[in-house]
């Protein structure tokens, strides 16, 4: 198949260090390539992909100071550019939300959108609503629910993946308890400080610190970080990732927000690292309880639960792993439902020119 994938502009692909959204792009790309599709990427032209690349902005608008205006223009002028060549495609793949929904009815190529973010924000409801026929493909089950009484169009829930060959099994951990994200209130960090600290383990802190969450981390986590058991790693890319959580003995994810998905989750998992996590979002679809983790509803629950999976086969962790969340399992769901689409597309412009 001939494939676009338009990705997010903020970040590199993949990116350099946080964003998930990118690093799923990548993934899924890079995958598809493997498997003998015709790839086109659109993204920002510090980008790394074995698909063909064309390069919309020099840098991503993240990293770069000459970029003003981080929502307009530059995504107008990638939009523009993705359907301007829509007849070169078989299936336009677009990961940048609803921004472009416009263009669905624009063009006879078949146009997908995974949905990377929350849905539970109001201003989102009337976008949803006046674009419910467009084909969305959501994350989690978890993550469609605030959409329920509108009627959108969903095409399928696509779990994310990994690449088997960048997270090496880890049979032996180093003795602490992992964090890694954001420093956020929804994130939940000083939880994880004190489930540590009851627990009677160290803890690795692994995080940015986004503009928006600077006072929150200076007033509640930076406080706690003196503590000899509390180290602050900071933001880590790709290239880390795997010592710091496979040398860990738990992920602890203790989030109070609906979660779209969680990346991190199976990061640990592919590195044989077990998971305590808070029943949020999608983390009972992502989690088996009593083999990959548990999940949790409070703070007492958690220091159990993690007393219980710091016991765990890390070599159970990794086969669910590998059954449920390779990039291979991902990109072989999304070319079932570019198929789909593409009967579904064929099917619709034949009614309307009955």
């Amino acid at each position: 198949m001939r494939i676009a994938q338009v990705a997010p502009l903020f970040e590199s692909v993949p990116p350099q260090l946080y964003g998930g959204t990118e690093r799923i792009v990548s993934y899924v790309t890079d995958e598809l390539v493997r498997r003998g599709h015709e790839v086109t990427l659109f993204a920002s032209g510090d980008s790394r992909t074995t698909a063909r690349l064309v390069p919309v902005v020099e840098r991503a608008t993240r990293l770069d100071a000459a970029t003003h205006d981080l929502l307009g223009s530059e995504f107008i002028r990638e939009l523009g550019l993705v359907f301007s060549h829509a007849s070169d495609f078989d299936v336009i793949h677009c990961h940048v939300d609803y921004l472009a929904f416009p263009f669905h009815d624009l063009t006879p190529t078949p146009t997908v959108h995974t949905i990377h973010g929350r849905l539970d924000l109001p201003h989102l409801l009337p976008v949803y609503r006046q674009f419910r026929t467009v084909p969305l493909v959501s994350i989690s089950d978890a993550q469609r629910a605030p959409l329920d009484q509108l009627g959108v169009r969903w095409a399928g829930t696509v779990y994310h993946g990994l690449p088997v060959e960048r997270y090496a099994f880890a049979p032996e951990d180093q003795g602490y308890l992992a964090f890694l994200g954001r420093l956020a209130p929804e994130k939940q960090p000083e939880l994880a400080i004190e489930i540590a600290r009851r627990v009677g383990l160290p803890l690795k802190i692994a995080a940015k610190v986004d503009a928006q969450d600077k006072a929150y981390f200076e007033r509640e986590i930076e406080p706690l970080l003196g503590h000899s058991d509390v180290e602050f790693v900071g933001e880590i890319g790709d290239a880390e990732k795997p010592a710091f959580l496979g040398n860990a003995r738990a992920l602890l994810f203790p989030i109070d927000w609906p979660e779209p998905f969680g990346i991190v989750m199976i990061e640990a998992m592919a590195c044989g690292t077990p998971v305590v996590a808070w029943r949020c979002g999608s983390v009972p679809e992502v989690i088996d309880e009593h083999v990959t983790g548990r999940i949790v509803d409070n703070e007492d629950d958690a220091v159990m639960a993690t007393r219980e999976v710091i016991g765990y086969d890390r070599s159970r962790v990794r086969a669910v792993f590998d059954r449920r969340f390779t990039a291979e399992v991902m990109a072989q769901r999304y070319v079932q439902l570019y198929d789909q689409l593409a009967r579904d597309r064929e099917q619709d412009l034949g009614l309307r020119l009955a």
